[in-house]
């Protein structure tokens, strides 16, 4: 066993640097806890920013989806449409339109609607007021204007690739003609 002999300046040096070591210590774990706390902090914020980029994705997901439907459902149509548009171009390349006869719905003698028969044209007025039972008379030469409603049939003139009307007024005789 060995016996060491310490001196007072050696205890006192002793103490001295105990005390600096403590000191020391104490501003290592301070700046420590300061470190851990700035990275809790920075841990919080980054798990905040995560959280709310997954609810944003979600958002996004369900918005994409939705879209997604949408969007198939409109190319659908689309298609739909545009086999009705190749079958109506097909029937018409195949059928001549000479002399077939258009229905002109005259609204206080301005055009309304085109329609491919009478029958169309008269069950469309009951949307527009008409009675369903109503009788539809001859114009004769009453201007179109004084009618509410009124039919007007015209023929497709291939001659002059428009149409004519299929019924023209009676000719009035110009005063003083011989």
């Amino acid at each position: 066993m060995v016996i060491r002999v310490v001196t007072r300046a050696r205890l006192t040096q002793l103490e001295h640097d105990a005390r600096t070591a403590r000191e020391q210590a104490h501003e290592i774990n301070g700046a420590a806890s300061e470190a851990f706390g700035e990275h809790v902090r920075e841990l919080y914020a980054a798990t905040d920013r995560a959280e709310r980029a997954e609810a944003a994705t979600s958002e996004v997901g369900v918005v994409l989806s939705l879209a997604m439907e949408e969007l198939s459902a409109a190319q659908q149509e689309l298609l739909l449409k545009d086999i009705e548009i190749r079958r109506l171009r097909d029937e018409l390349a195949g059928a001549s339109i000479e002399g077939q006869t258009l229905t002109v719905l005259l609204h206080y003698g301005e055009p309304h609607t085109i329609y491919a028969s009478r029958e169309d044209a008269h069950a469309d007025t009951g949307t527009h007021g008409m009675p369903a039972d109503h009788v539809w008379k001859p114009c004769g030469e009453h201007p179109a204007a004084e009618f509410t409603w009124r039919c007007e049939a015209f023929i497709y003139n291939a001659a002059s690739n428009g149409f004519r009307r299929a019924y023209v007024p009676a000719p009035k005789p110009v005063e003083g003609a011989a």
